[in-house]
């Protein structure tokens, strides 16, 4: 498999998103009124020389969480989940189609980060039927006509590769309501031929050739370091608890380095802007948002599992405690919001400069947004 293969794939990650939200943070669904779903997989091709496209991947994972941070189906912010697989990698078993599921569809986002960061490449066998019929059936996918559930598979050899026939694959996800999406990464033609159109014709999705050799615009804007400094800032809100608190705690920051490390892609922006929404919840492991929920009750905790500051305090005190935090964050996400409304403007006027670009982030940033709209979502 050639670098551009995962090149797609992971750009895609990061992709979905660039169109990132510049209103307050929005408030968590209420109670009692089920938010709308949204589902992505993405299945990542780690064969051959591969970690060009996987760079790609981590430092953009965080545009397709703000890809939603504004939409809403019938007036309701959605709940979002991601699932990662990869594929075609030779270290991988040969008795499970070289394949592995690294995460299932879920709603930690700092471990989707986490573990885009500890993926490498090998040569193998590439069997996209196989990964795909992995996806629709081991994947607990929403039963509501109404969720977007999508598949996007990258990648640049046939299509037909493998024992399972990716046609049948195809028409089990659309029957589950599942779109999937391709991206050939190569000459039109090529994916044509080599069945990737036809893949996403079968399922009701889209297929997308990518020049792999074009890079993706990021447009650095004067508001840019300060927005990345308060996403670092907003660690200090965080009150870890419990057994996985310091572990939880400690991923974070290494997550806020990881993409700090890939700023020039404008990863760092971005998940600073994805930690100022409501979609960046952590409330296993973090007080002031397991305290925003009805069923947590603060005072049933034990000493010991507290932050060491917290230990000896009265109850009043600690509740007082994560007032405190809980109003500091607040105040953070609300200052990046406003930056982010003058960055919007800024990009909006250089992207008008620029002409449009055959790039992984712009097909699946329209892709995205057409197939959510016809499941009645509007983005503001």
């Amino acid at each position: 498999m050639k670098t551009t293969i995962l090149h797609l794939a992971t750009s895609l990650a990061l992709i979905v998103g660039s169109l990132s939200s510049h209103a307050a943070a929005p408030a968590p669904p209420a109670k009692g009124d089920e938010a709308p779903v949204v589902q992505i997989a993405i299945l990542l091709d780690t064969s051959g020389s591969m970690q060009g496209l996987i760079e790609q991947a981590k430092g953009q994972l965080w545009k397709i969480v703000n890809e939603f941070i504004n939409a809403k189906q019938n007036g309701k912010r959605p709940e979002l989940e991601v699932a990662l697989f990869e594929y075609g990698k030779d270290t991988l078993l040969a008795s499970t189609g070289y394949i592995r599921l690294i995460a299932s569809l879920t709603n930690d986002l700092d471990k989707i980060s986490e573990e885009l960061f500890k993926l490498r490449t090998s040569g193998g066998d590439e069997y996209c039927g196989w990964v795909i019929k992995d996806a629709v059936e081991r994947l607990v996918w929403s039963k509501s006509p109404d969720a977007f559930k999508a598949i996007f598979i990258a990648g640049n050899e046939p299509f037909t590769q493998g024992p399972v026939d990716y046609a049948r694959s195809c028409k089990a996800a659309i029957e589950k309501g599942i779109i999937v999406n391709t991206i050939h990464c190569g000459a039109d033609g090529v994916g044509i031929q080599t069945k990737w159109q036809d893949g996403a014709l079968l399922a009701e999705g889209k297929y997308m050739v990518i020049d792999q050799n074009q890079a993706v615009v990021h447009f650095e804007a004067p508001q840019d370091k300060e927005i990345a400094q308060l996403g670092v800032e907003l660690n200090k809100t965080y009150v870890a608890f419990g057994a996985a608190g310091v572990a939880n705690a400690a991923r974070q920051v290494a997550q806020d380095a990881n993409s700090a490390f890939l700023s020039s892609q404008g990863s760092s922006v971005q998940r600073a802007l994805a930690k100022s929404s409501a979609f960046y919840c952590n409330n296993t492991w973090d007080l002031v948002d397991a305290c925003k929920g009805t069923n947590f009750n603060l005072a049933s905790l034990k000493a010991e599992e507290l932050p060491v500051e917290m230990q000896k305090m009265t109850e009043t005190e600690r509740k007082a405690y994560v007032e405190t935090k809980t109003k500091e964050r607040e105040k953070i996400q609300e200052q990046i919001n406003q930056l982010n409304a003058e960055r919007t403007k800024y990009v909006a006027e250089k992207t008008k400069q620029t002409n449009a670009t055959n790039t992984l982030d712009s097909v699946v940033l329209s892709t995205v947004r057409e197939q959510a709209t016809k499941r009645n979502y509007k983005f503001e």
